[in-house]
């Protein structure tokens, strides 16, 4: 039997997947090997069907590393959820004559693709390209998943738009960014661009997350901006936050559907509109009014057209995907260090508690993020260093300086 290979993207879009299908396809039919795109990643031949499938050839990926999107689709379907999709898949895998796969997404396709090799008892090797723009795969340091990169870009693009509009209109904008688990995204895009602050989930080091101090977070924000002459701002919030609320404040968002692999489905919860009402309703109790505008960026950026650092990146993964797999590699993610392939068995990236792959969170004692936080308008203990400071701030809140300290000092514990 002639050997086949196989690649499958799942999860959501990131740019740079096509570059990966493009330099993976080139590498393997320059190895006389066959491949084929499995469509909308295990949906079909989860159910044992394998006539959705794209044959590929040079001829028609050679440039589809330009664009963005996935050349043969993508879906979050979860082969792992019972042994009969775990069995269909393997055995249309077989049925198709593959014997080596190639998975391309983030830390669930990434637990979907070690399970079909576990489960194909060496039938079928199996390597995983790391996706996500949420950057939250637990690589080595400084190495990143592919298409975070071009996301933060073209997130910085729309966030400096917004801040113009902001200064022209003084109003603030809370920008509701992408990252289910990590705030990498939210962080980047925030440091680059310059906002007026960001939030994240991995700065709160308790384990439930009030609403009511993200509301004092943003409130106290818009409160010293006003003492700085500015009535406009951004803030980038990282939609990952809804998942540490507090079961109480969660309650209202309850109603949100949950995708294949058990995720909350975050797009659905109007989080920004959430904040804006409540801050507002805070801003008004205390004689202060302004304008919010609630946004949400993420789509914009899965489907964007890979910047050159994604589209060369991309390119040596899908290279070294082939690559691996040509010389007899199985069972793990592809890593590219110091310029240099490493291969990442998929045992070394997991969570032994969890069965899952372990996802990387933004280091909040690292300088990279200490940096950010010094260029943040936001309450901070310099703020109640002195009775002066702490009047100051807390006659622009209408407040005496003792009922401002008792209100919202609370905010800089733990610095």
């Amino acid at each position: 039997m002639d050997k086949k290979i196989a690649i499958l993207v799942g999860g959501g879009p990131a740019p740079g997947i096509n570059s990966v299908i493009g330099a993976a396809t080139i590498r393997a039919i320059n190895a006389g090997i066959e491949v084929v795109g499995i469509n909308d990643g295990f949906q079909w031949i989860s159910q044992g069907d394998i006539n959705h499938i794209t044959p590929l050839h040079t001829n028609n990926v050679s440039r589809i590393h330009f664009r963005g999107g996935s050349h043969i689709g993508i879906s979050r379907y979860n082969p792992t959820k019972n042994n009969d999709d775990m069995g269909r898949v393997v055995d249309s895998l077989l049925r198709l004559n593959v014997d080596s796969l190639i998975t391309i997404g983030g830390d669930d396709t990434a637990y979907s693709a070690y399970s079909v090799g576990k489960f194909a008892t060496g039938q079928i090797k199996v390597v995983h390209v790391p996706k996500t723009i949420d950057n939250d795969l637990d690589l080595p340091p400084g190495i990143d998943t592919f298409g975070f990169q071009t996301a933060r870009h073209v997130g910085v693009d729309i966030v400096k738009n917004i801040m113009v509009d902001a200064n022209t209109t003084g109003r603030w904008y809370f920008i509701i960014s992408m990252g289910r688990k990590a705030g990498h995204l939210a962080i980047g895009i925030g440091k680059a661009a310059g906002a007026t602050l960001t939030l994240i989930s991995e700065e709160f080091k308790e384990e439930k997350i009030k609403l009511s101090k993200i509301v004092d977070i943003l409130t106290t924000a818009i409160i010293k901006r006003i003492s700085m002459g500015r009535k406009d701002g951004v803030a980038i919030i990282a939609e990952g936050l809804v998942l540490r609320l507090d079961k109480e404040d969660i309650k209202r968002l309850a109603h949100a559907e949950h995708d294949e692999h058990g995720n909350l489905r975050i797009d659905e919860i109007n989080f920004g509109d959430i904040l804006k009402e409540q801050v507002l309703k805070r801003l008004s109790s205390l004689g202060i009014k302004t304008t919010i505008v609630a946004k949400n960026i993420g789509y914009e950026l899965r489907c964007a057209d890979p910047i050159p650092f994604d589209m060369e990146y991309t390119r040596d993964l899908g290279f070294c995907a082939s690559q691996y797999l040509i010389d007899g590699g199985n069972n793990a993610i592809i890593s590219i260090q110091g310029g240099k392939f490493v291969p990442i068995p998929f045992i070394d990236i997991m969570d032994t508690e969890t069965g899952r792959m372990r996802v990387r969170m933004v280091d909040t004692d690292s300088e990279y993020f200490k940096i950010a936080k010094e260029y943040m308008i936001r309450l901070n203990k310099d703020d109640f260093k002195t009775a002066h400071e702490t009047a100051r701030l807390a006659t622009y809140a209408h407040m005496t300086a003792d009922e401002y300290k008792e209100s919202f000092s609370y905010l800089t514990d733990g610095e």
